[in-house]
């Protein structure tokens, strides 16, 4: 036992080599921009609750009387006795929303994201892993990573939203293995620690050419694109029965959970084969009710002042002063990174922010690429412009302290 303690204890010393161990911090009041974490007072630029709804006082109620009318869990798997009318009435309702991008579109309400990845990928290799290839792009997240590996599939990884690449290796992949007759195509919507998105349109169309699934995760953009904020299919405009999709209900929604919505016949497939949906204890109906109020929100014209508001936000910090050494990505959705570089230089970054009262976590290898430490800076609809300001002020502040030359202003024209 010492010997496999020792060996334990060897592998998170060398995190600390790297300066890759992870902590946790403990917050104390509810998700919001403006949080009590440790004990102290912070601006929070730090969750994924882009549209301000997780502390909504209408959700909180809705939460609320879901738990009196339904309990506080649902006691077993959906296929048992679990699966409740709230359930159910979230599954319509997304269903109605992709309805438009979708053929004979039918939800499927799952208890994670990371779950509903595992139940799409592994389920759509089956009944012959063998003969299914699953495209995925390189920055995708680990939750369809590790769907892709679960399945049993071959796996190709394509250069990050790539899609001339990707038409090359399908192109090749279809000569080399014609025995190969299930293609499924993978990838985020919007990259999670990049911000950026997928190009949807020219995947979807090489998935039509090639007769292959098209896995969209849209965690990251559900609530935040489209008019409506029906996520990416709504954002461009697109429409087929080759596309499967998965959005999370933790982000923009400020709730929890996730559904996945495709063809009717997709998802009786996973309802009969997703091990990771069949097997589980269904979420609380609670969560389910609650969620029916934040989704009004989210498609109602005060979601759309919303995401106007977030359009405002980045607006505002597109001027912030940065050394030269740091870099933010483009991005036009909440997430707004900024790439430091090595492990040190950004945990230094984040604990000087984190002392002028500000929240942003670090993030390291390898949940990016090694060299791009970075701060994954997120913005809320909770936010004001004076909260940006503020963390422009801080940013440059703690680039001063650490010695690196900022550019100066330009001068307006007279």
């Amino acid at each position: 036992m010492n010997l496999m303690l020792h060996r334990l204890q060897a592998a998170l010393n060398e995190l600390d080599v790297q300066q890759l161990r992870r902590s946790r911090r403990i917050a104390d009041s509810a998700c919001a921009t403006r949080v009590r974490v440790d004990g102290r007072e912070l601006l929070s630029f730090n969750s994924n609750d882009y549209l301000g709804l997780a502390s909504d006082p209408r959700v909180v109620e809705a939460l609320r009387e879901g738990a009196l009318r339904y309990g506080a869990g649902s006691g077993a798997s959906h296929l048992v006795s679990g699966h409740s009318r709230p359930h159910a009435q979230l599954e319509e309702l997304l269903a109605h929303w992709q309805a438009p991008y979708i053929e004979r579109a039918r939800g499927l309400a799952v208890s994670t994201g990371y779950m509903a990845n595992l139940a799409v990928l592994a389920a759509l290799a089956q009944p012959e892993p063998n003969h299914t290839v699953i495209f995925s792009d390189a920055l995708n997240h680990a939750s369809l990573i590790d769907g892709a590996r679960l399945s049993k599939a071959q796996v190709v990884v394509y250069p990050h939203a790539d899609a001339q690449a990707l038409a090359e290796l399908m192109a090749k992949h279809a000569t080399q293995h014609p025995q190969v007759t299930n293609r499924v195509v993978v990838t985020d919507s919007v990259f999670s620690m990049d911000g950026d998105l997928a190009p949807l349109p020219d995947l979807l169309a090489l998935c039509e050419r090639y007769g292959a699934w098209l896995v969209v995760d849209d965690a990251h953009g559900l609530g935040v694109l489209g008019a409506h904020g029906a996520g990416a299919l709504e954002h461009f405009g697109l429409r087929s029965p080759h596309v499967v999709w998965m959005g999370t209900l933790g982000k923009a929604a400020g709730v929890s959970g996730a559904c996945i919505v495709a063809h009717d016949t997709v998802v009786e497939w996973l309802v009969q084969k997703a091990r990771s949906y069949i097997y589980t204890t269904a979420s609380a109906p609670a969560l389910a009710h609650a969620l029916l109020t934040s989704l009004n929100i989210v498609s109602s014209a005060e979601g759309q002042q919303r995401r106007a508001h977030l359009a405002a936000l980045r607006m505002g910090f597109h001027d912030v002063l940065l050394p030269a050494a740091w870099y933010r990505l483009p991005s036009e959705t909440a997430i707004q990174p900024l790439v430091v570089g090595q492990n040190a230089q950004v945990l230094q970054l984040a604990r000087a922010l984190y002392e002028q009262g500000l929240w942003i976590s670090a993030i390291r290898a390898p949940t990016v690429p090694t060299g791009t430490a970075r701060l994954r800076i997120t913005f809320s609809a909770a936010h004001t412009l004076e909260d940006v300001q503020q963390l422009k002020h801080a940013l440059e502040a703690a680039a001063q302290h650490q010695g690196a030359a900022l550019p100066q202003a330009e001068e307006a024209s007279p």
